[in-house]
């Protein structure tokens, strides 16, 4: 069997995550056994459409639910009361000042399943949360991003 890998989550992400898989295992998947059940008392099952887009859906929602579950059992959860805020870390807020274009922004440094770009909320692995991770109050870090290097300086830090 592959080794399952681990995932990093916050406490918010790993509930997000239990509240998705309540969905899909007590509304969804219920759903779909009703539409294929619709879709049976239209005859013919070799040229039914209804049918056979159920049973794709039906694959689906059960494949999501086993990614779920897997990335659920496999998760390292960070306690709200490990994250601290004198270093970058995943479950905290980075105030960030772009050296080169005078930009401020903040990002949340997420686990992978929790990043959300539109929010700011960026991956623990991604580059930027990478060169981010451990770095201090008004350190300046350089990060290799594939457009090229971006120079921040953390101006604060704090827990989400």
């Amino acid at each position: 069997m592959a080794e399952e890998k681990t995932t990093i989550l916050t406490e918010s992400g790993k509930k997000k995550l239990e509240e998705q898989l309540d969905y899909l295992i007590s509304v969804r998947r219920n759903e779909v056994s009703e539409q294929i059940a619709i879709a049976r008392g239209f005859g013919d099952l070799s040229e039914n459409a209804e049918y056979d887009e159920a049973k794709k859906e039906q694959a689906k929602v059960e494949a999501e639910i086993t990614r779920l579950q897997a990335t659920i059992r496999t998760a390292t959860v960070v306690a709200d009361d490990e994250i601290t805020t004198d270093k970058v870390s995943i479950g905290t807020i980075v105030k960030v000042k772009d050296m080169d274009e005078g930009e401020v922004v903040e990002y949340a440094i997420v686990g992978a399943n929790e990043a959300d770009p539109f929010e700011n909320k960026i991956s623990v692995e991604s580059p930027v949360g990478e060169g981010l991770l451990n770095a201090k109050k008004n350190q300046t870090v350089s990060i290799v991003v594939p457009a090229g290097t971006l120079r921040y300086k953390v101006m604060g830090i704090r827990k989400i």
